[in-house]
């Protein structure tokens, strides 16, 4: 299978994979961490006050293990699938990465928080509900344009 083949291809460039999953590990982290400090000012606490120190440490985790690399792979299989070239290419690059990978990668996100929060099925159900569909809202608002220079002009590594 051609698709399987590329793949193959593409992994030795396994230092590359590795500076991916650190790079998304810090950046997530960090971006929790901002988060609490940024919630806890808004709330007018006082921001001496403990920070949920496994907060960043899950966001590393999701970051290392999946944010990197899945959104490295899924792009490498775009532009294997949808060559630059082709009519639409960024259009339709744009469309499968909102509509395909964004809820998917929004999806998994919500359920491997829910294992490291030590929460059950019904916890996940219920924050799934509640939580889902404004979220990928608001990831469409903010990261479109972002994806969409992203998916058009920003050349693979």
């Amino acid at each position: 299978n051609r698709h399987a083949n590329y793949v193959q291809e593409q992994m030795p460039s396994c230092t590359f994979s590795e500076y991916l999953s650190v790079h998304s590990g810090v950046l997530s982290a960090l971006g929790n961490f901002l988060a609490q400090l940024i919630e806890k000012k808004q709330e007018k606490e006082n921001c001496s006050q403990k920070l949920d120190v496994r907060g960043p440490l899950r966001y590393a985790i999701y970051g290392f293990f999946f944010t990197g690399l899945l959104g490295h792979f899924f792009y490498l299989f775009m532009e294997h699938w949808i060559p630059p070239e082709a009519p639409l290419a960024g259009v339709t690059r744009l469309l499968l990465d909102r509509l395909l990978f964004a809820p998917a990668f929004l999806s998994l996100f919500f359920l491997i928080m829910n294992f490291l929060e030590g929460t059950d099925a019904t916890a996940f159900a219920a924050k799934m509900k509640r939580g889902f569909w404004p979220a990928l809202q608001m990831n469409w608002r903010v990261w479109t344009p972002v994806q969409f220079i992203n998916v058009n002009y920003v050349p693979l590594q």
